[in-house]
Parts: structure tokens; C-alpha cells; sequence
């Protein structure tokens, strides 16, 4: 395709997608759905107008990923409704930490006595798919900073941990295969991926998000009054933490998503021991005052991601081994993992039920793709992952996509915000 025709197409669907926005919340239809369709149709599935090749083409898409993961990790921290407790945190905690390593065991598990794939190539494909999306899970997370509804802040905030607690098992896939030290009885794998990397990431994210509000509170008020351009702090914050991270061998995705929730919670305490300013009118913050722009920016790479999902199948991708996986990870994997994992948590069981469907997989499973090939995948075993990753991702877009506006309105009307809180949990995260 041309660069014209390319203009004209992508104008052409954003103008139907900004004309047609009431008429897609009242459908059963997700935006994602139509990206993908939009996709499917000018690439080699159907028209073969366009077709995007992630072998050869990992670097620039592992950049793309990772740039779209950032700034939903961060949109999502900032609209976490109550500060970090263990006791109000724990059920996410249990999901991003016990149902990960799980999921990522059954996975493999499935590679290796179903599709005869070596046991390190197994496990890097669980920690492929196991991570739920912050990118194209929108209609089940947290939609503003006032949101209290206890479904969706469980599944935004797994989704916020989780795309770091991924990374150790992709190191882990990636040493069995050859291509990563795992040190002497995995020793090194345990203190520098798992420890480390870990609590590294969740010190530096909270030291830094603490840092801006406090800084941008005290530029704010008086006598300094000094005018903020949070749209370039909320970006200034993700690009220092994540680059901080990368030096130290931190996980970035994981510093970042504390660095928001720790910026946001901050901000409010300020707020709420501050007296009231003389006219009466709320100071601003950096987190909300960045947050629109995040979200203009997630909106546009979802387009643009999902769009070249679409445009990387073939007909043929869709073989009996992909569909196979992606059943028992949606069916199997995933809700087992759920049950396991929130076992005794105090999780009401309608919440555990949507929880174990939703674990929407999509723009952080690319990402992984990605970081695994520029290691150094050999060519065979890449291409099978991406074939067997690509359609995990668009049978999640399609399945996911139609059954969340349907199953969360029959939630909704069955009152499940007014179940009582658990005991681990305060009412105030319950719901309205």
C-alpha cells in the first residue's frame, strides 16, 4: 500500500470510529473488534493489501509495545481508587503473583505434552500469554480516578502488576532455552530476576511517584504558584522511571504502574491535609491533569497495534494447535489459576467467576514476543510462537470482546455492588 492509501484508510477509520462512539457503547461490539476486523480485512486474510510481518519487523514492534504498555500502566495507576494496602490489595496481589506463576505452568505444561515443544520454549510461551492486558482490557478496568467498583479495580490492578511479574518467567524460558544465564541451580535467576528486579522496581516507582507529587504540590502553592505542565511530567515520570530501571536491571513496567498509583495517592493525601484555598477551587494535580492525554495516547496505540494484529494473519494461521492453546488457556488456565490463586482471599464468588473469564491478553503478550526474538530465538521456534501468540490475542479481542458488555450488564443489574465487603477489603472499594 501506498502512503496515500494508507492516509486515507486509517483517516477513513477514525473518522467512522469518532462518528459511530454512542452507537458502539450501545452494541455488543468493542472498539478492539473493530481495529481487528478493520485488520483482517486489508490484510492477507482477505484483500492482501497490507501485510505486517513481527519477524521481521520485531525491533520496531517491540518499541510500539512497549511504548503502549507504558503509558496504559500508567493511566491505570492513576486511577486506582484507594492507596496501596496488603489488606485492601491482596486479591490482585494473589492474582498478579500465585495465578501468574500458574497460568504460566499449566501453559507450559500444554507446549509440552500437547504441542511438542521443548520445556523451555513452553514456559516462555506461558510467560507470552499469561500476563492480562492494561492496553485493550478498557471496558473491564478502572474507568476514572472516583471509580470504586470492585471488579474492575481487581482486574486493573492485576493487569498493572502482572506485566511485571511476567518478566521473571520470560527470563526463565528464555535460560532454559540457552539464551539467558540462569546461574548455577537457577541461583542467579532467583536473586537478580525474581528479588532484585522485583522489590527494585516497587522502591523506585514509589520513591519517584512520592517525589513528583510532593515537588509538584509544593510548586503549586503559595507564595511559588507556579503554573505545571503535567502532560510532559506524566511522561517525564515514565521515561525516568522506566530508563532507571533498564540501568538497574529493575522491572520497568512494574516501577512504573507503582510510580503512578504512588503519584496519585500522594497527591490525595496532600490534598486532604491541605487547607482550603481562598477561592475555594481544588488545587490541580499532575495525575489528573495527565491523565486525559494518557488516555488519547492509549486510544491511538490500539488503533495502531491492533490494526497490524489484523494485518499479520493468513488464513492458514489459524491451525488446530492455536486454537487448542488459546481454549485451554481462556477455559482452563485461566479460570483454574483464579480459584487457586484467590482461595481463601475473601473474594466474593461472583467477582472470582468474571475475574477467572476476564484475563484479557493482547499488547503486553507482544511485547514479551518481541523481547524474546531480539534475544536471539531461533527462526523455527520464533515463528511458531508468533503464530501460536497472534491468534491467543485475536480469539481473546473476539472473545472477551463480545461477552463483557452482556456479562458485566447482567452483573450490574444483579446488584453486585452491594455485596458486603469481604474481610480483607474495606467497604470503600466495594462499589456505589
Amino acid at each position: 500500500m501506498s502512503s496515500q492509501q494508507w492516509f486515507l484508510l486509517i483517516g477513513a477509520l477514525l473518522l467512522v470510529r469518532g462518528l459511530t462512539a454512542t452507537l458502539l457503547q450501545r452494541s455488543t461490539v468493542t472498539s478492539s473488534i473493530v481495529y481487528l476486523a478493520f485488520g483482517l480485512l486489508v490484510g492477507p486474510s482477505a484483500l492482501n493489501l497490507f501485510h505486517f510481518n513481527p519477524l521481521k519487523e520485531s525491533a520496531l514492534l517491540q518499541v510500539l509495545t512497549e511504548v503502549a504498555v507504558l503509558i496504559s500502566l500508567f493511566s491505570a495507576g492513576v486511577k486506582m481508587p484507594v492507596p496501596f494496602t496488603f489488606a485492601r490489595w491482596r486479591a490482585p496481589l494473589l492474582l498478579a503473583t500465585v495465578s501468574m506463576a500458574i497460568t504460566v505452568g499449566l501453559v507450559a505444561a500444554f507446549a509440552y505434552f500437547v504441542l511438542g515443544m521443548p520445556l523451555g520454549a513452553g514456559v516462555l510461551l506461558g510467560a507470552i500469554v499469561a500476563p492480562t492486558d492494561p492496553v485493550l482490557a478498557t471496558d473491564v478496568q478502572v474507568r476514572h480516578p472516583g471509580d470504586r467498583d470492585l471488579l474492575r479495580f481487581t482486574l486493573t490492578s492485576e493487569a498493572g502488576m502482572n506485566d511485571g511479574s511476567a518478566f521473571p518467567f520470560v527470563m526463565l524460558g528464555l535460560g532454559l532455552l540457552g539464551l539467558h544465564d540462569l546461574g548455577d541451580m537457577g541461583a542467579r535467576w532467583w536473586l537478580v530476576e525474581v528479588l532484585w528486579a522485583t522489590l527494585s522496581a516497587v522502591v523506585i516507582g514509589i520513591a519517584a511517584g512520592v517525589g513528583l507529587a510532593r515537588l509538584g504540590w509544593k510548586l503549586r502553592r503559595a507564595p511559588r504558584q507556579h503554573q505545571l505542565m503535567d502532560d510532559f511530567l506524566g511522561l517525564g515520570l515514565i521515561g525516568v522511571v522506566y530508563g532507571l530501571c533498564v540501568m538497574v536491571n529493575a522491572w520497568g513496567f512494574l516501577a512504573v504502574f507503582f510510580a503512578a498509583v504512588a503519584l496519585r495517592q500522594t497527591e490525595l493525601k496532600l490534598a486532604n491535609a491541605a487547607p482550603p484555598a481562598a477561592d475555594g477551587e481544588p488545587l490541580p494535580t499532575v495525575s489528573e491533569g495527565a491523565l486525559v492525554f494518557k488516555e488519547h495516547l492509549e486510544r491511538l496505540s490500539e488503533v495502531l497495534l491492533v490494526v497490524l494484529i489484523g494485518g499479520s494473519l493468513f488464513v492458514n494461521s489459524w491451525s488446530w494447535s492455536a486454537v487448542g492453546l488459546a481454549l485451554f488457556l481462556f477455559l482452563v488456565a485461566r479460570p483454574a489459576s483464579v480459584l487457586v490463586g484467590l482461595a481463601g482471599s475473601g473474594t466474593p464468588w461472583r467477582i472470582q467467576g468474571l475475574t477467572a473469564w476476564f484475563g484479557v491478553r493482547g499488547v503486553g503478550s507482544l511485547y514479551y514476543l518481541m523481547y524474546a526474538i531480539e534475544h536471539g530465538l531461533p527462526d523455527d521456534l520464533a515463528l511458531q510462537l508468533v503464530q501460536l501468540t497472534l491468534i491467543v490475542v485475536t480469539m481473546s479481542i473476539l472473545l472477551h470482546g463480545i461477552s463483557v458488555k452482556p456479562l458485566l450488564g447482567m452483573f450490574w443489574r444483579r446488584g453486585k455492588s452491594r455485596e458486603p465487603a469481604p474481610p480483607n477489603l474495606t467497604p470503600d472499594i466495594v462499589g456505589k
